[in-house]
């Protein structure tokens, strides 16, 4: 079943604030940044039920850039799978709802928190799904700093060597890691040339374009035989204007009034 995903998407931003601010947390930019790519994929580009978050024809959707994970707890309680109550409790002691993306939380395939492991968890199930004989998709949303990482590079040729066209990989290329830009701390560029040289099917997309998302992750994949990778171009803290393509909102928290001038400005985005 699909949904609004452009309300889905105002949801996800508007409980990671939320979420962020109750536990005094950080990485809310790096969660804005894909909050639309999420509400595409949950809402209904991915295989995928809220009343059987466990069927075993779902496609897989794993978060590599762990430090984001109240995007997906977020789309998670939106569609229903965890309640919303359960986001009370992120961040807390002996809350299954950890810092770092937790599979211990209904709905979530693999815990990551360490950059460069998701895409190679990923490839191992995408190659366990093709040896199968079954029909289900694997994705998985990457970060643009997390391509300094040269476990993603393995990973990205064994994947094209297998041809595995039933994996699909999003990279949030907002242009900043930590604490400044990606051109100034390694340079990926030109980073599509070399994921074509690496075996891949590569498309460019706006990140935050819904129906572009929607018409490329709906039709994979692109070329039989290759993985599909999107490289997603999305404003770090996008949605809230004074967080947009500012490098410190990586790690800070928004404090009560930044919160409510937050909120207004998404309940005006929606009016």
């Amino acid at each position: 079943m699909t949904v609004n995903s452009d309300q889905l998407a105002r949801q996800i931003r508007v409980l990671a604030l939320q979420m962020v601010h109750r536990a005094r947390a950080s990485h809310i930019a790096s969660a804005l940044s894909i909050a639309d790519i999420l509400a595409v994929l949950y809402g209904g580009a991915m295989r995928f039920s809220p009343t059987e978050p466990h069927a075993a024809d779902r496609d897989r959707f794993i978060l590599s850039k762990g430090h984001a994970c109240v995007a997906v707890y977020a789309a998670l309680a939106a569609r229903g799978v965890i309640p919303l109550e359960a986001l009370d409790s992120y961040g807390q002691d002996l809350s299954p709802l950890m810092n770092h993306i937790s599979h211990k939380v209904t709905g979530v395939e693999f815990s990551t928190g360490s950059l460069g492991h998701g895409l190679p968890f990923g490839v191992g199930k995408a190659l366990a799904a093709k040896r199968r004989h079954e029909d289900w998709r694997t994705f998985v949303q990457l970060s643009d700093g997390e391509m300094d990482e040269g476990s993603n590079w393995e990973a990205l040729m064994f994947a094209a060597h297998h041809k595995l066209d039933n994996l699909v990989a999003i990279i949030d290329y907002n242009k900043l890691q930590s604490m400044t830009t990606i051109a100034r701390t390694l340079a990926l560029e030109p980073l599509a040339d070399k994921l074509r040289a690496f075996g891949w099917a590569v498309r460019e997309a706006d990140g935050h374009d819904h129906q572009a998302l929607s018409a490329l992750l709906c039709s994979t994949p692109w070329e039989p035989g290759k993985p599909s990778i999107v490289i997603a171009h999305t404003t770090k803290g996008k949605g809230v204007s004074f967080m947009e393509n500012k490098v410190e909102w990586h790690y800070r928290s928004p404090n009560d009034e930044q919160l409510r001038l937050a909120l207004a400005e998404l309940e005006h985005d929606n009016a």
